[in-house]
């Protein structure tokens, strides 16, 4: 009786642990989330870009005014303001070339879809701007009838030999391989202008043995490095793990440059031959701003990352 009683427990004990088996086994199992992956857009990356640039402000200003007159009568005077209106003028030109360089930056990715970081670079340009304008002035004087003929050729080139810039950029991840963004900072650059003036008095046409006037000359020059502020934006793509491709457009802004452009004196022709008749005062200004259009390919250090696949 005992042994059928304890056969009869053991039976019991037997199907209880197989139906505890069988309801484990029924119920749902939770596993831990992966953790989330490294985010592939922060870190250190360098890089190279090539473009073009052309400039929104191209002509170089050039004013005078008088600043002596021989003897002041009204000849003399005539002749100065007629020497001051030849030595004024605009000259226009196209500024536009290519541009090349490199880039260093660092990119922070927070909250997922949104990078903020920091980009310096430099490009050398190739590209100038020269251009001639010439004009003339005419003054009649009450001498002989004959009239002193003012022809003026003023010479202006400007160029842009360097371009840098210190930006923060801000953007979006419109998926997780290609970002939108904004940037703007500190533009720097070489620039350098010049100015040069020549200057005839000729009245040959009414007494051709009566050229005793040499011409005048005058130049200014200006070459420094600018520093001003930029803004833009572009688009980068993660093509590859590590390398990304972007494309950017910038507007600087290197400010305005004015220099003197130095002091012509003219000499009398017909009326007071072989002397200085009258001087006048020039002083040049432009403005150095453009725009920049440019593609790039990084390199990024970002090692934790995981293998990208791009995607759109």
């Amino acid at each position: 009786m005992k042994k059928l009683h304890s056969r009869k427990m053991v039976a019991v004990f037997a199907l209880a642990l197989s139906s505890g088996a069988a309801m484990a086994a029924d119920l749902p199992h939770y596993k831990a989330p992966p953790p989330p992956p490294p985010p592939m857009w922060t870190g250190f990356y360098v890089g190279l870009n090539a473009g073009g640039t052309w400039g929104n402000s191209n002509a170089v200003w050039t004013t005078s005014a008088p600043i002596f007159a021989l003897g002041g009568g009204a000849a003399t005077t005539l002749l100065a303001a007629s020497s001051a209106l030849g030595a004024s003028a605009v000259s226009p030109g196209k500024t536009s070339g290519f541009i090349g360089g490199g880039q260093i930056g660092y990119n922070w990715q927070f909250y997922n879809s949104f990078v903020a970081g920091v980009e310096a670079d430099i490009q050398g340009v190739a590209a100038s701007n020269s251009n001639t304008t010439a004009g003339t002035a005419v003054g009649a004087f009450p001498f002989i009838g004959a009239a002193e003929v003012l022809v003026t050729g003023i010479a202006a080139s400007k160029r842009l030999d360097y371009i840098g810039t210190v930006r923060g950029r801000l953007g979006w991840l419109f998926t997780p391989t290609l970002l939108v963004y904004g940037t703007g900072g500190l533009a720097y650059g070489g620039v350098s202008v010049s100015t040069g003036i020549t200057q005839f008095n000729n009245d040959c046409a009414q007494f051709p043995g009566a050229c005793l006037a040499p011409a005048a000359f005058s130049s200014g020059a200006f070459s420094d490095t600018r520093v001003g502020w930029t803004a833009g934006g572009g688009l980068e793509w993660m093509f590859w793990p590590n390398w990304s491709a972007k494309v950017e457009y910038l507007y600087y802004d290197l400010g305005n440059v004015s220099y003197s452009a130095g002091v012509l004196a003219t000499g009398g022709d017909t009326l007071f031959a072989g002397a200085i008749a009258a001087a006048v005062v020039m002083q040049s200004h432009t403005r150095f701003n453009g725009n920049i259009v440019r593609a790039g390919v990084n390199y990024h250090f970002n090692w934790g990352a995981p293998p990208v696949v791009a995607k759109f």
